[in-house]
């Protein structure tokens, strides 16, 4: 009972220009607070304008961003992009998201993956990839509780907070024959 009662108080939708500004809010949060977002320095709406950009320019090609939101707030967003953008790595993608802190632990993230998941499927990939910061071990624990194995680390790559940090790369497979 408590799951759908959490089903109906979240919504997660394709994103739209009006929220880019609660897209900004919960990216910015993990860019400034932690090492899930790799940047160091927040960004602005223009990051999330050029992903508008690309639907209109190929609406076939196009891969959206997701909100999750409750009660009209922006509380998470996701995303599923190209490995490569060339024709013969069509079947392999990477998906991404962030949930600001008050609101995981509560299936939001799994109801996000299992969203890409499907986009996934339709867009006949066969795989996921996924590269987390070795310093989020929550995200890491995650990625292995949903299915995906580590197969990679790129050793001190990234520098933030005035620490160096390894890349993990994991991987799921979306059908289990194609291991």
């Amino acid at each position: 009972m408590q799951g759908s009662k959490n089903s109906e108080k979240y919504l997660i939708r394709e994103a739209t220009a009006e929220d880019i500004s609660g897209m900004l809010e919960v990216f910015n949060y993990y860019v400034e607070n932690s090492f899930a977002a790799y940047l160091e320095t927040s960004v602005g709406p223009e990051f999330f304008q050029a992903v508008q950009s690309e639907k209109e320019e190929d609406e076939n090609e196009y891969f959206p961003f997701y909100v999750i939101e409750e009660r009209g707030k922006i509380i998470g967003i996701g995303t599923l992009r190209p490995y490569f953008p060339f024709p013969n790595f069509r079947h392999t993608g990477v998906v991404s998201y962030f949930i600001l802190p008050g609101h995981t632990r509560k299936g939001l993230g799994s109801r996000m993956l299992d969203k890409l998941c499907t986009e996934a499927r339709e867009k006949k990939m066969r795989s996921l990839l996924a590269n987390v910061s070795s310093k989020n071990e929550a995200s890491l624990n995650f990625h292995l509780k949903h299915g995906f194995i580590e197969c990679g680390k790129f050793r001190e790559v990234g520098t933030k907070f005035g620490y160096y940090f390894d890349i993990v790369w994991l991987q799921k497979f979306l059908e289990e024959n194609q291991k």
